[in-house]
C-alpha cells in the first residue's frame, strides 16, 4: 500500500520523538565520549531521515492537491475495539495531526513501561492492553488525517 499523509505524519512524529530522546541522551553529562559519538551518528541519521520525510510530505501534499495521487484507500475494519477513543469529533487536519503525534508519545512511554523489569505481571498485562488500545487510536488517527485531506480536496475540486 502506498504512503498516505497520515502514515507520513505518523513516521515524522515518531522520528521527532526519537531525535528528542537522542538529544536528551547527548546532553546527559554521564554519557561516555564513545557512546556520545555513537549517539551523535544516530542523531545525524535520524535528522536526515526527518528532513527527507518532511520533503516527502510536501511532495505528497502537492501531488494530492493536483489530483495526482490517491489520498486514501478504503479500509476494511475486521473488528471494532470499543475501548478506544473515537476520532469522529476531529474535523480539522491540524487537530488530527496533533492527536496523532500525542498518541505516538503515549505509545513510546507505554512501551518503555512494559520493558521495566520491576513491575508485576498484572501491571505489564494491563499496560499491554493500553498499548493495544492506543495503537488502534493511532491507526484511526492516521485514517482521519487522510479522510480530512480527502474531504478537503474533494470539496475544492480535487479527486481525493
Amino acid at each position: 500500500m502506498a504512503e498516505t499523509l497520515g502514515s507520513l505524519v505518523d513516521k515524522l512524529s515518531i522520528k521527532n520523538l526519537r531525535i528528542w530522546h537522542l538529544d536528551e541522551a547527548l546532553e546527559d553529562a554521564e554519557t561516555p565520549a564513545l557512546k556520545r559519538e555513537e549517539l551523535q551518528t544516530k542523531r545525524d541519521l535520524a535528522d536526515r531521515q526527518r528532513q527527507e520525510l518532511a520533503k516527502e510530505i510536501d511532495s505528497f501534499l502537492g501531488a494530492a492537491l493536483r489530483g495526482e495521487v490517491r489520498i486514501r484507500d478504503e479500509k476494511i475494519k475486521m473488528y471494532t475495539n470499543t475501548n478506544v477513543s473515537s476520532s469522529s469529533a476531529i474535523k480539522e487536519l491540524g487537530n488530527a495531526v496533533s492527536e496523532l503525534a500525542f498518541r505516538n508519545i503515549k505509545l513510546w512511554h507505554l512501551e518503555d513501561e512494559v520493558r521495566r523489569t520491576d513491575l508485576p505481571d498484572a501491571v505489564i498485562v494491563q499496560t499491554k492492553r493500553k498499548i493495544d488500545a492506543t495503537n488502534q487510536e493511532r491507526n484511526d488517527l492516521m485514517d482521519k488525517v487522510d479522510e480530512i485531506l480527502s474531504n478537503h480536496t474533494n470539496s475544492h475540486g480535487g479527486n481525493g
